[in-house]
């Protein structure tokens, strides 16, 4: 007698409810952070320095003796309001730039073009320690000298649609009843380019979290005592031979966060995109 079993529950652990299930995790993780441990992630202990991780510090304690659990939960904060900002600036103004060229078309297509081809090969860590280095460390500062290289992915992918959206038949019944200039774009235009900047933001969010551990482990991301996991690698790499979880612990975070949102972009792909879906 056969026996047929329902694994129907398995289509659940696909790639977008796995990548929802791990941001989900990291935004709660940042939110309660303060109900999550009992420790001041500021709070130096120099007699409990480079402690081994134990049942009294769950990840060790880094070299001015604060505790690393506390650390990671709290880092998770600027991380993603740094993501957060470039998310917000980044995608209005490639939206903005991309649709204006493709609709427009003429000069203005090609001078907005030529600028969006100089910034994009223009290698965009480099450029956004410059803009640092001159505007100062900081959250906002180093949002804006990472929104400054992000934005031509965004401009180049809206210009495509558009220019597929200009000579529609959906275009032109728009047209017909009256609706011209601003009211076409965002009315019509930018409602279809949308849902595919969104899954571009969402892959990109997980590069975006690199780029900001890499401001902050070179010293220009959000400065000291402030938690932030770029800079907790930077310390740890210190003594990276001897006490190796202190550079490996916010690693690992920077690890967690890049992959759940890099799932989550390529679940949104399966979903929005139809050339991709199953």
């Amino acid at each position: 007698m056969k026996t047929y079993l329902n694994l129907g529950w398995l289509r659940w652990f696909n790639t977008f409810n796995f990548g929802v299930l791990l941001v989900v995790i990291l935004v709660l993780t940042a939110l309660f952070a303060p109900l999550l441990t009992h420790y001041d992630p500021n709070v130096q202990n120099i007699a409990q320095r480079l402690a081994a991780p134990g049942a009294e510090h769950w990840f060790g304690t880094d070299r001015f003796g604060r505790d690393l659990y506390a650390r990671v939960l709290y880092g998770a904060r600027p991380t993603l309001l740094l993501v957060s900002l470039v998310v917000i600036i980044t995608v209005p103004v490639g939206l903005m730039i991309g649709i204006c060229a493709g609709y427009l078309g003429g000069w203005t297509e090609r001078g907005l073009m030529r600028l969006t081809d100089i910034v994009m090969s223009l290698p965009s860590l480099v450029i956004a320690l410059a803009l640092v280095s001159v505007l100062g460390p900081g959250l906002m500062n180093g949002a804006l000298a990472l929104a400054f290289t992000s934005w031509p992915a965004f401009a180049r992918q809206a210009r495509t649609e558009t220019l597929a959206l200009r000579r529609s038949d959906y275009l032109a019944a728009a047209k017909m009843q009256g609706i011209t200039g601003w009211r076409l774009i965002a009315g019509h235009i930018l409602p279809l380019c949308l849902p595919g900047a969104i899954v571009r933001a969402a892959l990109n969010l997980g590069g975006i979290i690199l780029s900001a551990a890499g401001l902050g482990f070179l010293g220009m991301g959000i400065q000291p005592p402030a938690a932030e996991w770029g800079s907790m690698v930077a310390s740890g790499s210190r003594v990276i031979f001897d006490q190796w979880w202190v550079a490996a612990v916010p690693g690992f975070a920077i690890l967690f966060a890049s992959l759940a949102f890099n799932l989550l972009g390529d679940g949104l792909r399966d979903k929005m995109d139809p050339r991709h879906g199953r």
